[in-house]
Parts: structure tokens; sequence; C-alpha cells
């Protein structure tokens, strides 16, 4: 039995934007969306390559990832002061990661505040609209809420 050759994931790193679409149609099936990077697209194909080689997630990582997606989707009930109990608990050292016109932001959580580009803010809608130059929930920017 002859064992499958190992993706040259590094190879990805080369392809156009067009590449990208054409090798997402093979392998991945259809369109991909018209804002999605290229980077995104070229991290996306890469994984997908190593997949086919080395195989997915577990039975185990499956099971929590569609128990994760399951509580996810649940409605959201209203407390009694009318505002949706938080779900997500940022602790301080944790890294949010955001691609924005082409520029990947990086934002560290500090005890009581957060951290960009070495300045501190107080808010994640502070550094949304920093990085935006408009309104945003930072927690929704972020992918939190």
């Amino acid at each position: 039995m002859s064992a499958m050759p190992v993706p040259d994931v590094a190879a990805f790193d080369e392809l156009t934007r067009e590449a990208c679409i054409d090798q997402w149609r093979r392998t991945i099936g259809g369109q991909p969306l018209k804002y999605v990077s290229v980077q995104f697209m070229r991290s996306a194909l890469a994984y997908e390559a190593q997949v086919k080689v080395h195989g997915g997630h577990s039975a185990a990582v499956r099971k929590a990832l569609k128990a994760a997606l399951k509580q996810d989707q649940k409605p959201v009930r209203k407390t009694g002061k009318g505002t949706p109990p938080s779900q997500t608990v940022l602790r301080p050292g944790t890294h949010l990661v955001r691609e924005w016109n082409g520029r990947t932001y990086q934002v560290e959580v500090l005890d009581g505040g957060f951290q960009l580009d070495g300045k501190r803010y107080r808010s994640l809608s502070a550094i949304a609209r920093k990085i935006t130059g408009a309104h945003w929930s930072g927690p929704r920017f972020f992918g939190l809420g």
C-alpha cells in the first residue's frame, strides 16, 4: 500500500484570486462568496488538501462542533433587564483576529480593556470604529455576538 503524497500547502500561497476561485470550484464546489479574501481561500484550500490526505476531525471533535452549533442556533432569551445574556467570556490574554479591507487586525484582551497596535481601548466597539470609520457593535464586528 503506497502512502498518499503530502500536499505542498506552501504552493497555495502563490495562487492568484482567479486560480483560487477555479481551485475552489473544483475542490469545494460552487462559487466562493464575493467578499472572501484571497488569503482566506488559500487557507481553506490548503486545509482541504490536508484533510484529503490525512483525514478530517475525529468523531469526538465533529460531535462537539455540532453540539456547539446547535447551542449557538438556540434563540437568545431576554433577561429581566431586557438584555441578552452574555454567551462569550473574554479572558485576558485572548487574541481576537479580524480581517478588514485586506488588512488583518489582532486585538489582545486585557484586564478591563483591549489593545490594538500597542494602544489601549476601553471597548471592542471603539476598536471597530477605529478600524472601519463607522459605528459597529464591537462584539459583532469580531464575530462574538
